[in-house]
C-alpha cells in the first residue's frame, strides 16, 4: 500500500480544510452538510453511476478528519454514506441503488444506522430483533438503542436476524425502515454529550416491510453486515484523529502565546514533550487508518476487519491522550466556554466506546491476529 498520500489526496485534503476553517467550531449542521453535499464530498465514496465521486473510504475518511480538525465535525458522516451508502453500494438492489445512493451522495437524504440493543450491545450473535415472513412481507420486531441522527433520517437501515433457509440458524440480515412506517417508535436519549446529532432508542413493533426493504441475500450473513462495521471502524477512527488533531492545535497555539516570567509556556518541556507525544499518537493513528481504508477499498474484507479495528483502537486512545493533554496546557481556560476544549473530554471518550469497546477490540486481536484461546 502506498505510504504517502497522492497529490489528489493532498489536495482533497487542503480543500475539506478551508471548508472546515469557514464553518469553525461554532458551525451549523445543516448548513455544513449541504454545502459539503454540493461540493461533492458526502459521496465522494459513492459509485460515480449513482452520483457519488467513485473514490473509497480512503478519500471519505480524509473528508471527515478534516472538518473534525476544523472543529466541525459531521457526525453522520459515519452512518449515512460510509455504512448505508457502502452496504446498499455493495449489495443492494438496482431499485434500491436508484433510490437511495444518488440522494445520500447530494445530501438530500441521510439514512441512520441501528444496530446496538439494551442487551447485546453491538453483539451481532445476540441481537434479538428478529424478522419472519408474512406473505410476501417481512414483519420486524425488537429494540435498539444509541441511534444517531433518526430525526433527521428518511429512513434507518436496520440489523435483525431471520432465520436461515439452509439450517434453520438466526443470521443478521439489513432492513431498510422508512421513518413513518408503522410501528417504528423512538425516544430520545439525554446525553451528557455535547453533540449536534441526538440519540434514540427505537422500538419495532411489528413493523410491516415489502420485500424490497431488504438488502442483499437474507443468508448472507455476516459478510453484509461487516460491509458496513469495517468502515463504521475507519471512520470513527478519522473522527477521533480529527478532533484529538483539533484540541492539540488550540493548545499549541495557546502554548506558543501564553507567557510566564518573559517565557511561552510551550519552551518549557514538561508543556512541549507531551504535546509532542500526543502529535506522534494522533500520526500513528492515521497510518493504521490509511491502511484500513485501502485494505478495504482493495475488497480485502478480511485483513481489513483486523485494521479497521486496531486503527479505531489506536485512534481512541490517541484521541482521548490529546483532548487530556490539551486540557492541562490551558490550565483553568481549558475548562472555559471561551476556549471550547473542555467540551471534548466527554466527546472523546465515544472513540473509546463506540460502535465498539477497546475490550472488545483487544479480545478480537488476542483471537483473531494473535491466536490465544476466547475467555467467552
Amino acid at each position: 500500500m502506498p505510504t504517502i498520500e497522492t497529490d489528489e489526496h493532498k489536495s482533497l485534503r487542503n480543500a475539506v480544510s478551508a471548508l472546515g476553517k469557514r464553518h469553525g467550531r461554532t458551525y451549523d449542521r445543516e448548513q455544513l452538510w449541504s454545502e459539503a453535499a454540493k461540493l461533492g464530498y458526502l459521496g465522494v465514496n459513492l459509485p460515480e453511476a449513482y452520483g457519488g465521486g467513485g473514490g473509497g473510504i480512503a478519500e471519505l475518511s480524509i473528508v471527515l478528519e478534516e472538518l473534525g480538525a476544523a472543529g466541525a465535525p459531521l457526525l453522520m458522516m459515519i452512518v449515512s454514506p460510509a455504512i448505508c451508502g457502502t452496504v446498499i453500494a455493495r449489495f443492494g438492489t438496482e431499485s434500491q441503488k436508484q433510490e437511495w445512493l444518488p440522494a445520500l451522495a447530494d445530501g438530500t437524504r441521510t439514512m441512520a444506522f441501528g444496530i446496538t440493543e439494551p442487551d447485546a450491545g453491538s453483539n451481532s450473535h445476540r441481537i434479538t430483533t428478529t424478522a419472519h415472513r408474512d406473505g410476501v412481507d417481512w414483519l420486524l420486531t425488537g429494540r435498539k438503542v444509541f441511534v444517531s441522527g433518526v430525526d433527521i433520517a428518511d429512513a434507518t437501515l436496520i440489523v435483525g436476524r431471520t432465520e436461515d433457509s439452509r439450517t434453520g440458524r438466526l443470521k443478521p440480515c439489513l432492513f431498510i425502515v422508512p421513518r413513518d412506517a408503522p410501528g417504528f417508535g423512538r425516544r430520545h436519549i439525554e446525553m451528557e454529550l455535547n453533540a449536534q446529532e441526538k440519540q434514540f432508542e427505537l422500538t419495532l413493533d411489528d413493523v410491516r416491510l415489502p420485500a424490497e426493504a431488504l438488502v442483499g441475500d437474507e443468508d448472507a450473513g455476516l459478510l453484509q453486515l461487516f460491509a458496513g462495521l469495517n468502515p463504521e471502524r475507519i471512520m470513527t477512527a478519522a473522527f477521533a484523529i480529527g478532533m484529538g488533531r483539533y484540541a492539540l492545535s488550540q493548545a499549541i497555539t495557546y502554548a506558543k502565546d501564553r507567557t510566564v516570567w518573559n517565557t511561552p509556556i510551550g519552551a518549557h518541556q514538561a508543556i512541549a514533550h507531551p504535546l509532542a507525544q500526543a502529535h506522534i499518537d494522533l500520526e500513528l493513528a492515521r497510518l493504521m487508518m490509511q491502511k484500513a481504508a485501502y485494505l478495504y477499498d482493495e475488497g480485502d474484507d478480511v485483513a481489513a476487519g483486523e485494521a479497521a479495528n486496531m486503527a479505531k483502537y489506536a485512534a481512541g486512545e490517541a484521541c482521548v491522550k490529546a483532548v487530556d493533554q490539551a486540557v492541562h496546557t490551558l490550565g483553568g481556560n481549558g475548562l472555559t466556554r471561551e476556549f471550547g476544549i473542555a467540551s471534548l473530554i466527554t466527546a472523546a471518550r465515544v472513540a473509546r466506546i463506540a460502535p465498539v469497546s477497546r475490550e472488545m477490540i483487544l479480545n478480537y486481536v488476542s483471537h483473531q491476529t494473535l491466536g490465544l484461546p476466547k475467555s467467552y
